[in-house]
């Protein structure tokens, strides 16, 4: 199943934040394709590991 999600990904210092605020999970990365990359993997293990309750209540629409 695929979904569509916001990511939100900003200069910080020398590197880059992401962001998903649907699941307020983050990450970062030297460049912005890596802290895309980065926030990408860390929803996948999201996904992978909570339990279905888990992601209901942490969704919230962006």
């Amino acid at each position: 199943m695929q979904i569509q999600l916001t990511a939100i990904i900003e200069k910080e210092g020398d590197g880059y934040v992401s962001f998903c605020p649907e699941y307020d999970i983050s990450s970062q990365g030297d460049t912005v394709e890596e802290a895309r990359n980065n926030l990408h993997e860390a929803l996948e293990l999201f996904f992978e590991t909570a339990s279905p309750q888990e992601i209901q209540s942490r969704f919230a629409p962006f």
